[in-house]
């Protein structure tokens, strides 16, 4: 749905629900059983999970990437954090990658590598992609090309609503 003259998306939480019950269902369908969710942190921790138990994997990990630094700011390029994600164990397992938004496509573009490189066999899913991306993922729920507000960060931090 978008929210009229500011030209955004807004995902509510029960479209958040719907979506990840969708992609758990298609990703099944598609016959991928992942041995291990991986979330791209921050953005892709609530999906991750969502999806995660709609698919009824309980093994799930994070991937700690910065790319996005405020609404349209970003580095120079996406960098892997601390603490690191145990890439070793992903190797021969099937591995779910999940994020919010394949916006420019760098930072799951950057994950997907890592983790390919690692030796794991593994598939991408977002709940937005836009036509902008340099990677496509395996499968997404929703394309746009407008910015995003998501459930959980469309408030910004506590203290920025807050004033302080």
């Amino acid at each position: 749905m978008t929210t009229g003259d500011d030209e955004r998306e807004t995902l509510t939480w029960d479209q958040f629900g719907e979506a990840s019950r969708d992609l758990a269902r298609e990703i099944l369908a598609d016959e991928f059983v992942p041995d291990v969710v991986v979330a791209i942190a921050r953005g892709g921790l609530l999906p991750a999970g969502a999806i995660a138990y709609g698919l009824g994997v309980k093994n799930c990990g994070a991937l700690n990437v910065e790319f996005y630094t405020g609404i349209g700011t970003v580095l120079d390029a996406p960098e892997v954090l601390r603490p690191a994600l145990d890439t070793e164990y992903l190797s021969g397992r099937k591995v779910l990658l999940v994020d919010d938004v394949a916006d420019s496509g760098r930072t799951l573009a950057l994950a997907v590598k890592l983790l390919r490189d690692r030796g794991a066999d593994m598939r991408s899913v977002v709940i937005y992609t836009k036509p902008t991306t340099i990677v496509r993922p395996d499968y997404w729920w929703k394309e746009t090309a407008l910015w995003i507000d998501f459930p959980w960060s469309a408030r910004g931090t506590v203290q920025e609503e807050d004033g302080a």
